[in-house]
Order: C-alpha cells, then structure tokens, then sequence
C-alpha cells in the first residue's frame, strides 16, 4: 500500500518504530542513576546530538525514497500511456482494409511510441504483427517496473545485457581459428582438411551503470566480457574458453559534447560486416577492416546543420598497440609503442543525414603511431580511412571502409603485421622495415521484412609486395611470406522476436603467400542467440 505522497506503508511504519524506540532509550537512560548532575548532563547531551543525527539521516533514506517512488510512477505512467496509444493505433489498423496513412519507410508503431525499428512493412499483416510486437515490447518495460532490479552496491541503476550465442560450424581447409578463421595459414601434414565443431565462446556479458549529473553531464559505465581469451588447461578445455575483457569506458554525455576515458572500440573505424559468426573478432579484421578494443581518451562535438544534417567530430589519444603477443603471459612489458613513450593519436569527421528513411552516413579519419622496436630502430606507424553508409534504397544499402597505411598491424593492418626484420630482431645489426599495406570491405544489405535481412560482403587487406621481398628472409611475430588475405560472406539473419535470432552463413578465404599458391579455406555457420 502506498500513500498519495507514494511512500510505501512500510516505510513510515518503520520510520515510527525507529522514533518510538529512541524516545524509549532517553526516557531509560534519564531514568538510570548517575554518579554527579554534571556527567549526567553531558551525558544526555551527547544522546540528544546522536539522536538528531540519526533523525537527520532517516529523513535523508525517506526524502530518497520519495524522490524515486516519484520517479518511478511518472515512468510507469508515461509507460502506460504509450502503451494504450499503441493499442489504440492496433485496433483501428485491423479495423481497417484500406493501406495505411503512413509512409511505408515509417510503420505506425515507431510514430506512436518512437521505439526505433528497423522494419518497413508494406502489407497490413506486416503492420499488424509490427504493432503486435511493439504492443508486448511495452508491456514488458510496464511489467519491468514491478520486476526486481539488477542490485548495486551505490544507489545508481545498473542494467545487465549480453548475448547467448550458439555457433555450429563446418570446415573445409586449414584455417587460423577453428570456430572464427582470420586467414588460411601454409597446410601442414598434421594440419585439418576438414572438421565440424560447436561452441559458445562468443557468447558476451555486458554491464552498463547510470550514474549521476556531474557539470551538466550524464556519467554512465560500460563494461562488456566474452569467453575467446583462450583455452584453460584440462581436459575438453577447448569447449570451455577464458573470460576476457572487451570494452571497460566511462562516459560523460552533455546535449553536444561527450568525454569517453577507457577501453573502447577503434573510433576512428568505427563499421564492421554484419554476422553473428565472428563476434570474438571484428568480421574481416584481418582482412581490411581495422579494428581492436585499446584503452583510450577521446572528445566528441556534433554541430546540427540545416535540412537535418549533422557533423561529428572525434579525437582523442590512445594506448601504443603494434600486433605483437604479449612477451610474458605474467608480467606486462611494454612493447614497441609503449616504449616510444608517447601514445597513438587519432581523430576522425563524420556527416550524416537521412535517406529513404535511414540514415546516410560518410566519415574519414586518420591515425599516428611512433615505435620504437629496440636498438635505436624507429618507425613512424600512420593511417589514413574513409567509411560509408549509404541507403540505396527504403530496404537496401551499401556499407564499408577502405584504409592506407604503414606499421598498423595493431589494428589489423598488413594482416596483423607492422614490420619485417632481416634477421634475429634482439640483434644490433638487424635491419627493421615497415611494413606498407592496403586494404578494405564492403558491404550490401537488403533487409526483405522487419524480421529478415540478407547480407554479402568483401574484405581484402594487401601488404606491398616490395616490402615482404625486401629480404631474403624475413622474420616477423607472424608469418612474413603473407602478402593478401582475402575474404567473402553471405549470410541471412532471422528475427522472429527482437531477442531471438536464428543465423546462417557461408565463408569463403583465400590467402596468398608471396612468389607461392595461395590457399582457401571455407566455412559453413549456424547460429541461434538470445539477447538478454
């Protein structure tokens, strides 16, 4: 039961008895005999300051409650309302034989409730079941405000997500990764020609905390885990994977302008192909799409333009990662950006504006890297990328990103390569080179209902062949003789529910060694997951 100030009953009978039973400890304590007038004064003194203190602070817990019982009803209500406008706007649709008033590229639910959607029925049985789901989406966040919440040590809101990913794959070739291949390393006699397998290693854990008004800004925490870091050692370890660390960011949001400290993604690359048969890497990350998870400090500043077009700017520094394995699985030792004793730099400018009802986005960027690989052997890392997103039409689009650039294998670059050596790399007399390379996916998208989209994509990075023949035997932390790696997909996404998804996937890899063949690979993925 609660009053109509919604505090809760409970509450102010607790609040009463907590009063009664300090107002019994002074009448006892000024009833016990004491040994002079004077300590008994001072005595009742320090009682009374301890009772108002805690007076003080059981009005403080009451005043909070309040504060978010208030809340909490004004979100249930808003709630409520968009739920019977959304039942409303269902009603007069079935009623109805005739098309619907709306444009096609806007069904009626997402103008009623403003849900973002991503579905563009143009048959009244597509409108109905869109208003359907929305209908249940709401009525689950209404049943949510009764649901227990996710406990937090402070008194701030902490949201839990992630995905359940089961992955069932077959393998035709030698492949990197058994479950997500990168690239086709040289065969070997003991290596797979074939295998099929499972697992749910991709699965991820994420955690997300609102916190509070800080200058003007919201503070919010992000943290997200999945289970590719590894194997452990003992038996069918293989099924098993390692907890590993993802993204970790804090952010301050203000209407315009956003601070993000921590790990996070590559801001300046910020697309991947779309597939849910490579969640533990980026969908092409060795093969044209630069990517990595790197501790970061970075700003971002939109300005509003006219006709509803906007522009982002984004620029921050970042932790000196060069590709290389770490050189101890127990201690940290810096690698070669590390000990140049500067961080990377990176800054990228994004337009955007709507088209056909999505957004039509292009973006550039560019990066810096100083290296310093032992022995006085410098190396200037840079990068310079453009991505797209462009709507063809109200359910097809074209996306991608294209890069240049020289010692970036720390984002994948020159698959995974930043430079070569001539020789052992700890001897003084060794020669250094940096490694050049090129590179690029794109993407196209043609989503057929609001439930199932189909996808095709290309990848291909391209280290300069002149840089891999420069010596006659180079050496590297991976293989040197690689000189492309090239990738293909398609794949369809079924959405029966916004948290249930099915999947499936064919892959396609060609690696090529430099002055040899070039080897393939093939991959055929079955998906099923459930977003929490």
């Amino acid at each position: 039961m609660k009053h109509g100030n919604g505090l809760p009953d409970w509450i102010r009978k607790s609040s009463s008895v907590v009063l009664l039973l300090l107002a019994g400890s002074i009448c006892a304590r000024s009833q016990e005999p004491t040994a002079s007038a004077e300590s008994q004064s001072q005595s009742m003194a320090a009682t009374v300051q301890q009772l108002q203190e805690q007076v003080q602070e059981l009005r403080a817990a009451v005043a909070e409650v309040r504060s978010e019982a208030a809340q909490y009803r004004a979100e249930t209500g808003e709630l409520r309302r968009e739920l019977q406008a959304t039942r409303n706007q269902l009603a007069s649709t079935a009623a109805s034989s005739q098309p619907s008033s709306y444009p096609s590229s806007t069904p009626p639910a997402t103008r009623e409730t403003g849900i973002a959607s991503d579905r563009q029925p143009g048959s009244l049985e597509e409108r109905v079941s869109s208003l359907e789901e929305s209908s249940q989406l709401l009525s689950g966040k209404v049943d949510d405000q009764y649901q227990t919440k996710v406990e937090s040590a402070s008194k701030y809101r902490v949201r839990l997500s992630g995905i359940v990913l089961l992955n069932l794959f077959s393998n035709r070739g030698t492949t990197d990764n058994f479950d997500f291949p990168n690239y086709v390393p040289e065969p070997t006699p003991f290596g797979s020609k074939g295998a099929t397998g499972a697992s749910l290693r991709q699965s991820q854990l994420g955690l997300e905390v609102f916190g509070p008004r800080v200058a003007g800004a919201k503070t919010t925490g992000n943290v997200q885990f999945d289970l590719s870091g590894g194997f452990p050692n003992t038996l069918n370890g293989s099924s098993f994977g390692v907890f590993r660390l993802r993204i970790a960011d804090l952010r301050m949001d203000w209407d315009r302008t956003s601070i993000v400290a921590g790990q996070d993604n590559a801001f300046f690359s910020p697309l991947s192909p779309t597939s849910f048969a490579s969640l533990a890497v980026p969908t092409f990350g060795y093969a044209g799409n630069l990517w990595g998870w790197i501790p970061q400090v970075r700003v971002e500043h939109r300005f509003d333009l006219s006709n509803g077009q906007n522009i982002l700017l984004q620029g921050g520094i970042l932790d000196n990662v060069t590709g290389a394995p770490p050189y101890s699985s127990v201690d940290r030792v810096p690698q070669a950006g590390e000990r140049s004793g500067q961080p990377a730099y990176a800054f990228r400018v994004g337009w955007s504006r709507n088209a056909f009802g999505q957004p039509l986005r292009l973006g550039t960027g560019a990066y810096y890297s100083r290296q310093d690989w032992w022995l006085n052997r410098h190396v200037d890392g840079w990068a310079g990328m453009a991505d797209w997103e462009i709507p063809l039409a109200a359910r097809l689009s074209l996306t991608g990103e294209f890069y240049r650039g020289v010692a970036v294998g720390g984002l994948g670059g020159g698959i995974g390569r930043s430079v070569l050596f001539d020789g052992n790399p700890y001897y003084s007399t060794t020669r250094i080179r940096p490694l050049d390379s090129m590179g690029g996916w794109s993407q196209l998208k043609f989503k057929a209902t609001g439930k199932l989209e189909f996808n095709g994509a290309f990848g291909m990075d391209s280290p300069f062949a002149e840089d891999v023949r420069a010596f006659s035997a180079s050496q590297s932390y991976l293989d040197p003789t690689l000189v492309q790696n090239r990738s293909a997909l398609v794949n369809f996404i079924y959405r029966p529910r916004s948290n249930l998804l099915f999947s499936s996937e064919f892959r396609h890899l060609r690696t090529f060694e430099i002055d040899r063949d070039s080897h393939t690979a093939e991959q055929v993925n079955l998906m099923m997951g459930i977003l929490f």
